[in-house]
């Protein structure tokens, strides 16, 4: 069920994007260094209750890879408000895992785009960001950029698993390393390194408790990138905000357990709100 055939033009190049089923519009935003195709095991369960929308972030996926792109969060987060623009969406439901949780973040508290709901996954909100790895790269990234085709492969395959604390099923493995073994792929998956700064987190730390719609905190317990002490910690800075462990998962908890996370997401997105009981 899940593809990116169709295109739309943004201010940071030309996006690949899908959509499936029918119901309450809801849009998915992945994070770094993944793209949509994270959430094609639980599209099916989501698309029978709600129109769904995907797309691959610029410099991501099947999305354009240009050398001259930024593709920092502050442009990611304006990007995803034009996509909300393009599909005419007004208020949809949204779940963001890792870096697309500060995207629909800024979007939201720095931007001033609604949301009938948030369901945060594993995401990227609050500093320090990420893993060793990560912080370790970004101080070096003019190394890692020249290194020989076999190795970048290595190095990737080496970061994704990273994340894993459960073998992925089928191709998955290969599908989510594939958009960086290309030559525009490889110059785009150390660019995001590069561009990466705490502060596009940190310039609506403080803002947190002004959202303006439920939220739903979901958390793999065994995540080895983002502790499960940082999703406790989102949790008490946003008031209106339920907080749950996804036990035996890591940080892909849609790949690594796609059954029980879809039912799980359905669940949080499913709660009455607000905005649906006035209806």
């Amino acid at each position: 069920m899940w593809d990116v055939g169709r295109r739309a033009r943004t201010r940071a190049g030309e996006v690949a994007w899908g959509q499936a089923g029918h119901g309450r519009a809801l849009v998915l935003a992945h994070g770094w260094p993944w793209s949509s195709f994270n959430w094609h095991r639980v599209i099916p369960a989501l698309s029978r209750s709600f129109t769904v929308y995907w797309f691959d972030m610029p410099g991501y996926g099947q999305s354009e890879m240009s050398p001259d792109q930024s593709t920092a969060l502050d442009v990611q987060g304006e990007v995803f408000a034009e996509m909300l623009d393009f599909w005419k969406l007004e208020s949809p439901a949204v779940v963001a895992h890792d870096m697309g949780g500060a995207v629909v973040l800024r979007a939201h508290l720095l931007g001033g785009i609604d949301y009938e709901q948030m369901v945060l996954m594993n995401v990227v909100a609050l500093s320090p960001w990420g893993s060793e790895f990560f912080d370790h790269v970004g101080r070096h990234v003019e190394a890692f950029t020249g290194v020989p085709p076999h190795i970048h492969e290595a190095i990737v395959g080496a970061y994704i698993k990273g994340a894993l604390v459960n073998d992925l099923p089928g191709d998955d493995f290969e599908y989510l390393r594939a958009p960086w073994l290309s030559d525009e792929g490889r110059v785009s998956f150390y660019r995001q390194f590069a561009q990466a700064d705490e502060r596009y987190t940190g310039e609506f730390e403080d803002s947190l408790d002004a959202i303006r719609c439920p939220v739903e905190i979901l958390w793999g317990e065994d995540d080895p990138w983002i502790p499960v002490a940082r999703g406790r910690r989102l949790h008490e800075k946003i008031s209106r905000s339920g907080f749950e462990t996804l036990p035996d998962v890591g940080h892909l908890p849609q790949l690594e357990d796609a059954p029980r996370v879809g039912a799980r997401l359905l669940d949080a997105l499913n709660q009455p709100s607000p905005s649906r009981m006035s209806h």
